[in-house]
């Protein structure tokens, strides 16, 4: 089952009420109450300064692995929160995924690499771009790319994706619209290797001392294309050349729904991902040597 992404940008209360989410909403005409299963619910992202959260909702969306993301003043998110324990296998996890060795985690960034190429192809593939060239290029990553071929790819990539367009965080847009689906991407994809009892801080490529999320760094890379494909449409088609309006942001938390290839199956994002993450501590554990990617459809 698909659960669900909600985003709130307006004064809001939220409480519990028969352990469901209560939702209040008041405006100048009336109070307006809603409620949500928090089964159901994946990610609940927070985007007004009044916006108030009690205690127990806290508590119980963590108890069922939601997690929560805070937005900043430019409507952008710039925090994530967890739950500590996410598996009941927790300790037995982490000792399983710090032995890897470093073989075994050269392959796995690898097939990453691999897999990022494959579906950035198929991104200029559905734009009608050249592609050819990325073909070449996934077949030349060797273990651990010492070649850094994904470097090589991106340049491609990104030249061909806009003509013109240099990807970079404070840059001109779409920068702005890209920044925000991979910040919401990150987030989805940390709530999987936590619900999966992997260690955030540990990647299998991304080492940065000042980062607490270098394994969801590592393994959201061939997520990205499918939020570069929506940026695409949005930017193009839509004109939000400045501007990330309700409907745009819409489109972006809604990303979890797009159907991808994983393996011999078809399944949403959302739901693949704890495919990829399961896969990704079979692989620690020595029970599976590859992981369950993404591929675009």
């Amino acid at each position: 089952m698909i659960k669900r992404t909600l985003y709130f940008g307006n004064p809001c209360y939220l409480t519990l009420k028969d352990n469901q989410l209560q939702i209040k909403i008041r405006n100048e005409l009336k109070e307006e109450v809603i409620t949500r299963p928090i089964e159901d619910i994946a990610l609940v992202m927070i985007d007004h300064p009044q916006i108030t959260l009690s205690h127990n909702v806290i508590k119980e969306l963590q108890a069922h692995k939601v997690v929560i993301v805070s937005c900043d003043d430019r409507h952008m998110p710039h925090s994530i929160m967890l739950p500590m324990e996410g598996h009941s296998e927790q300790s037995k996890r982490y000792r399983t995924q710090l032995k890897a060795s470093q073989p075994l985690r050269k392959n796995l960034w690898q097939q990453t690499v691999v897999a990022k190429i494959n579906n950035q192809r198929e991104v200029l593939r559905l734009l009608d771009k050249p592609y050819g060239r990325l073909e070449v290029l996934s077949k030349r990553v060797q273990s651990g790319d010492p070649d850094n071929i994904e470097a090589q790819a991106a340049a491609y990539y990104w030249a061909t994706y806009l003509d013109g367009f240099i990807r970079d965080r404070y840059g001109e847009p779409p920068n702005h619209l890209l920044n925000y689906g991979y910040a919401v991407l990150r987030a989805m994809i940390a709530r999987a290797l936590v619900s999966s009892g992997l260690l955030l801080t540990t990647g299998i490529h991304h080492k940065n001392k000042y980062n607490a999320f270098c394994l969801a760094d590592d393994i959201m890379e061939p997520y990205r294309p499918f939020v570069d494909a929506i940026v695409y449409d949005m930017y193009i088609n839509l004109n939000l050349e400045s501007f990330l309006d309700t409907t745009g942001k819409q489109q972006l938390l809604s990303m979890g729904e797009i159907d991808a290839q994983f393996g011999k199956k078809r399944r949403p994002l959302m739901v693949g991902m704890a495919f990829t993450t399961s896969s990704l501590y079979q692989c620690f554990a020595g029970k599976k040597r590859k992981l369950q990617y993404p591929a675009m459809i």
